[in-house]
């Protein structure tokens, strides 16, 4: 017998509701365009700005809600807006705080698509843009003009890893009152917090005396730790710098599936346990890599002599030995060797899988034409062809046997 249409009635407008008091390891998944008001009254009164209701799955539910506050309080924030992608989070802030004849500055060694966007959407708008050398505070603070509101950080830089004065470049934005927004993914909340960079803040979560403005991260990578999810998060400290972005991001309709939400709110518990074993890893790799004659030059802002190690030192490594840094790095192979050559070595490689993003279980590698990606050949690097290596959780002594054999194949010794 096929249902009436009173039997579909009563499955859509079922009386039941599950007890409360339910609690488990992991939250609930809320999935929702539409929420339920139960009066015309109650639902003009709602307000989703400062999470004391919901109003429409894209403002919030209750998942969503969760991990927002969860990332502020791992990176030392205050509010936090969820977006599709990191890129998204490039996108939405330099939509929400920059306007038609305002100019914003990118350091050379900026992640690629951020230049992208600066050179093709924000240029048709009427917004310009300058890099600055991302090795020097002054040259920052030469390109800063009236039309200036926005300066993006990275630390470390993008590919090349070079770790700016991240200290430095944030005074630098501060006396001149310009927006500074760092990219950061690298350091995930965990090897610095980027509200309180000189670590004096009175209390948790509370904004120390040197702090970005806004710190952009790509939950894709470490959060995520699984390769398998796209998200990105755009965390503030300043209520009204928030709430620009948070407007902007809502007119802009942006929002995030529920169950990619509870992925990244079930990988959290583990992301100190999973960087300091990928951070561990890459310096395993990297301390192999600077013992070999076709390394030219390391870059791992963890070793002493990487562009920018006193940096990262002065921000990450406050006590010596207790300094954290990401499971990524790069090899300047030997300029004697072709680019040929190199790609052929990362083909033969067995367990490093060619491929972008990084922060999940297999480890990954990426050959680069670096001279391709900057204004000139950046004096503090080397030359020869760059490869970044971004560790997994494999074995370290099955991925240096993995590196060897691909080293004797394609790249013999000098």
């Amino acid at each position: 017998m096929s249902p009436t249409q009173r039997d579909i009635t009563s499955l859509i407008h079922h009386p039941y509701t599950p007890p409360d008091g339910f609690a488990a390891p992991q939250l609930g998944v809320f999935k929702a365009s539409t929420v339920y008001f139960p009066t015309v009254a109650d639902m003009r009164q709602r307000e989703w700005k400062d999470k004391s209701a919901y109003t429409y799955g894209l403002h919030g539910t209750p998942t969503t809600y969760s991990l927002e506050e969860r990332l502020g309080s791992l990176e030392g924030g205050a509010q936090c807006v969820l977006v599709p992608s990191g890129l998204a989070a490039l996108a939405t802030v330099a939509l929400a705080v920059l306007h038609s004849g305002d100019e914003v500055l990118l350091p050379d060694n900026a992640y690629g698509p951020n230049k992208a966007l600066a050179e093709g959407e924000l240029r048709h708008y009427g917004i310009t843009h300058q890099l600055y050398d991302p090795m020097s505070p002054q040259d920052l603070a030469s390109k800063i003009s009236p039309r200036t509101r926005l300066v993006w950080l990275e630390a470390p830089g993008s590919v090349s890893m070079e770790f700016p004065d991240l200290a430095e470049m944030v005074r630098v934005c501060q006396a001149r009152g310009v927006l500074c927004a760092l990219d950061n993914t690298w350091g995930a909340g965990l090897a610095f917090k980027p509200f309180d960079l000189l670590g004096d803040a009175p209390a948790p979560g509370e904004r120390g005396s040197l702090a970005v403005d806004i710190s952009a991260h790509a939950l894709t990578k470490y959060p995520s730790g699984g390769g398998d999810v796209l998200m990105g998060s755009i965390i503030t400290h300043e209520p009204g710098l928030h709430m620009t972005i948070k407007l902007c991001h809502m007119r802009l309709g942006l929002g995030v599936a529920a169950n990619d939400a509870e992925t990244v709110l079930r990988s959290l518990p583990s992301i100190a346990l999973r960087y300091k074993a990928h951070d561990q890893t890459a310096r395993a790799l990297a301390a192999w890599w600077q013992a070999q004659p076709q390394c030219a030059q390391l870059l791992h802002p963890a070793f002493e002599g990487s562009p920018g190690h006193v940096h990262w030192r002065s921000v990450c490594e406050r006590t010596p030995g207790t300094g954290l840094a990401a499971g990524l790095f790069s090899v300047m192979i030997n300029a004697r060797y072709s680019q040929a050559q190199v790609d052929a070595f990362c083909d033969h490689l067995k367990l490093f899988k060619i491929g972008y993003s990084w922060g999940g279980p297999v480890s990954l590698v990426v050959p680069y034409d670096l001279g391709a990606m900057r204004r000139g050949w950046p004096a503090h690097l080397k030359r020869g062809t760059l490869v970044r290596f971004s560790t997994g959780l494999e074995s370290v002594d099955d991925l240096i046997l993995d590196l060897n054999q691909a080293l004797q194949a394609h790249l013999p010794g000098l």
